[in-house]
């Protein structure tokens, strides 16, 4: 069997978002080890965005490693529509109890239902909510999302996201979705409040029209360019939702599990929502899983007698028992060193402050482990300045991958402060090349 090569295309793969003749061939990796990425021709390089944003803890964590090994030799896979097992019981607990009702009568989340990635999580919140409202008041059928929102690339987690060239193919199989503003922020943002305003403005005009649910990622819209919101604003919108008897649904694929600076960002935006889509760092990004937080109430209207109140949704690998001893292990790991995600927002900050100050970094902004600024020049997802900016990284042993004129930094919670310091090193270096 032929060996890929760091220079060359494999004669039989076809790699995501990516395509021969635009871009540099993917590089063959042999090795990965806490924030490092061995490459087939000995390189070493930091994995700076946590290889998709699933890496949480770091490669191969040994803890995690374990429980997956452990766990294969008692019960690799099972089906979950007849059966059910203990890790899967196991982690719905813990899941739920991270999920506590308000102090003011705001829903708590009791239900999990499992799935296998970010898109079909997103997918089960839309169908709960749709088929919620069937059995209830059919004239809830519109869907709001915000502009700039990425939730998938499924066809319903699609419908859902920023439309453009992506989603351009499949235009005429996508339903429509009302949208309102995201008023992104950044560090000395003098419009924030203006803008804000409006968005709420936009929104309340949108739910005039009976609305089944509205969905956000909250705080921070990773894909769409790593869109900044106050929690206030958040807090506005659920407030309106709420008043116009919508469900809330709240995409934390990205930014669950610690790396908004707690836990979940809805946490810390002050959100109690209905429905929460959870995958990425669910299992420390060593297995694909998905899952979709839900209250209680929604869970018992699908309780009952009647076929129909069946919620027919489910994959071939559902609340599979090594994701599940891998989601586990994750979760042990974050209630022992909750500092690793706590102290990553106060290690970035000075060193981009520094950063900013260079000519070609605009609209530093900051959250958790995530900071990203926006490089000046022509703006957008296929602008070549991000590829560039690749490429010079990668010359120094860091890996990004910029969504075109917007750069991120996204380590594991493993990265030490030293380290986190080089690839800011590296940066700054690199935008001086530019």
């Amino acid at each position: 069997m032929a060996e890929p090569q760091a220079s060359n295309w494999h004669p039989h793969l076809w790699h995501p978002f990516n395509q021969p003749g635009r871009g540099p061939a993917p590089l063959a990796v042999r090795r990965g080890q806490g924030i490092w990425l061995e490459l087939e021709d000995g390189r070493r390089l930091i994995d700076g965005i946590s290889s998709w944003w699933v890496t949480l803890h770091g490669h191969g964590e040994p803890r995690v490693a374990a429980a997956i090994a452990a766990q294969a030799l008692n019960l690799e896979q099972v089906i979950f529509a007849n059966f059910s097992h203990r890790p899967a019981a196991v982690l719905a607990e813990r899941l739920c109890a991270l999920w506590p009702a308000g102090a003011k009568g705001e829903p708590g989340l009791n239900r999990l239902f499992f799935s296998d990635n970010g898109s079909t999580a997103v997918e089960v919140a839309l169908k709960i909510a749709w088929q919620h409202w069937q059995r209830l008041d059919r004239q809830r059928r519109q869907i709001i999302a915000f502009d700039g929102a990425y939730h998938g690339d499924t066809f319903g987690a699609m419908a859902l996201g920023a439309r453009g060239l992506f989603s351009a193919p499949f235009e005429p199989l996508l339903f429509a979705v009302a949208r309102a503003p995201w008023p992104s922020t950044w560090w000395a943002d003098e419009s924030i409040e203006q803008r804000e305003a409006a968005a709420l403005a936009v929104l309340e005009q949108l739910l005039q029209t009976p609305t089944a649910a509205v969905i956000l990622e909250p705080l921070l819209q990773g894909a769409g360019g790593m869109a900044l919101v106050r929690p206030a604003f958040l807090q506005a919108v659920q407030a309106r939702v709420r008043a116009a008897g919508a469900l809330l649904i709240a995409d934390e694929v990205m930014t669950g599990f610690g790396r908004s600076g707690q836990l979940f960002a809805c946490q810390q935006a002050g959100l109690y929502p209905d429905l929460v889509a959870l995958s990425k760092g669910l299992t420390g990004g060593f297995l694909p899983m998905g899952g979709t937080l839900a209250t209680e109430a929604l869970y018992q209207g699908f309780v009952g007698p009647e076929a129909e109140r069946t919620f027919f949704h489910g994959h071939s690998f559902t609340a599979n028992p090594l994701g599940c001893a891998a989601a586990n292990a994750s979760l042990d790991l974050l209630e022992e060193f909750p500092e690793r995600y706590q102290r990553l927002e106060g290690w970035h900050r000075p060193l981009l402050e520094r950063l900013a100050q260079q000519p070609l970094v605009l609209k530093p902004r900051l959250l958790g482990s995530v900071a990203a600024f926006e490089l000046q020049g022509p703006s957008g997802y296929l602008q070549a300045i991000g590829l560039e900016l690749q490429r010079h990284c990668l010359a120094r042993g860091l890996f990004l991958r910029p969504l075109g004129s917007v750069v991120y930094l996204m380590p594991p919670l493993c990265i030490s402060a030293a380290e986190l310091g080089r690839c800011y090193q590296v940066l700054e270096q690199a935008l001086a090349e530019l």
